[in-house]
């Protein structure tokens, strides 16, 4: 579970980085950099909901549990 965690997040940062490089490379070319920007920043919210999911359904079949922030004593 923790290398599917830190894949997909490795997979997040990419996607933000080259939704980035298209964003300022897209001077001359911006329609077609304004696309492929678009399909970087989709692929990234794909990817967090995906993740987000996955965490639940780990949650809720008991692969991992919660240890809650201890109170204060």
């Amino acid at each position: 579970m923790t290398y599917l965690v830190t894949i997909a997040f490795v997979a997040i940062l990419a996607s933000l980085g080259a939704a980035l490089y298209f964003m300022l490379r897209g001077g001359q070319k911006g329609n077609d950099a304004s696309k492929k920007m678009a399909r970087a920043l989709g692929l990234r919210v794909g990817l967090s909901i995906v993740l987000f999911a996955c965490i639940l359904i780990a949650w809720s079949q008991g692969y991992i549990h919660p240890t809650g922030i201890p109170q204060g004593r």
